[in-house]
C-alpha cells in the first residue's frame, strides 16, 4: 500500500511536529487497516463489523492472557489498542466472547474466520511463542483459532 505524504505547508501553525504526529497516527490506522481488508476479503464481512470483531478478539486476549505475552503482542500491532478501545468488552470467557461476536451478527463460520486471521495477523507480527502462549492460557480458546 502505497504511503499518502502530506505537504508541510497544510500546518503552517504547527509545522514538521504536527506533521510528525500525523503520520505516526496514519502508520497505526494502515497496520489495522491492513488485518481488516484482509479479514473483509478472505472471511466476506464488512470493514465496520471486522474491525469490532478484531477489537473483540484482541481485548478478550488482552483481559484473559499472560500480560507479559499479551504486552508483546500488541507492541507488534500498532494501532491494535486504538481499535479495543473503540470496541465494547467482551467478557465471560471464550462463550461469552462468542456471544459477543454473534451480537455484532457474525455466524460461527465467520466468527472462525476473523479468529483464525486475528491470530495468524499476530503471529506474523509478533512471532508464533508469544501469541501461542497467549492462546494456550486460555481454557477452551484453542478449538477456536
Amino acid at each position: 500500500m502505497a504511503r499518502k505524504t502530506v505537504p508541510l505547508a497544510r500546518f503552517p501553525l504547527y509545522g514538521a511536529h504536527s506533521l510528525r504526529i500525523l503520520r505516526k497516527r496514519q502508520n497505526l490506522e494502515t497496520k489495522m487497516d491492513e488485518l481488516i481488508a484482509r479479514i473483509t476479503s478472505n472471511v466476506g464481512i464488512d470493514a465496520d463489523t471486522a474491525k469490532k470483531a478484531v477489537g473483540m478478539i484482541i481485548g478478550f486476549l488482552q483481559q484473559e492472557g499472560p500480560q507479559e505475552d499479551v504486552a508483546k503482542m500488541m507492541a507488534a500491532m500498532p494501532g491494535a489498542q486504538q481499535v479495543v478501545d473503540e470496541t465494547p468488552d467482551a467478557s465471560g470467557g471464550v462463550m461469552g466472547l462468542g456471544a459477543a461476536l454473534m451480537g455484532i451478527g457474525l455466524g460461527m463460520g465467520e466468527i472462525s474466520g476473523v479468529s483464525k486471521e486475528t491470530v495468524a495477523y499476530a503471529k506474523e507480527h509478533a512471532g508464533e511463542e508469544p501469541v501461542d502462549r497467549v492462546i494456550a492460557s486460555i481454557p477452551g480458546l484453542s478449538q477456536f483459532v
